[in-house]
């Protein structure tokens, strides 16, 4: 790379590679439910996502955070992708989008 890459950029097509990604269950991709708590990228293009699930109980908790690490290290700027799961605090509704909301008839 011979370029310097501006990490707020990389975080931006980080977002838009996230609303890819849908939750099987809900018509609505993960960044608008609320689901990715926060991105971080370092100096050496690592990414970092902080995320949670519906319920611990999610039928997608193997697959869903794989997904997400595969399709970030996809984008060429990303040097390598981790994805941790917490789930503190818990997800509510009240984290969904106002986008996500009314597409699930809740406005």
């Amino acid at each position: 790379m011979s370029e310097a890459i501006d990490t707020a950029d990389l975080g931006e097509k980080i977002v838009n590679v996230l609303k890819t990604i849908y939750d099987p269950e809900i018509p609505v991709d993960i960044y608008e439910l609320g689901l990715i708590y926060d991105v971080f990228v370092n100096e050496d293009y690592d990414v970092k996502i902080l995320m949670t699930l519906t319920t611990p109980n999610c039928p997608v908790a193997e697959t869903l955070p794989l997904e997400v690490e595969e399709k970030i290290k996809s984008l060429n700027d990303v040097n390598s992708a981790e994805v941790e799961i917490t789930f503190d605090p818990p997800w509510t509704q009240d984290l969904m989008s106002e986008e996500a909301k009314l597409e699930l008839g809740m406005l």
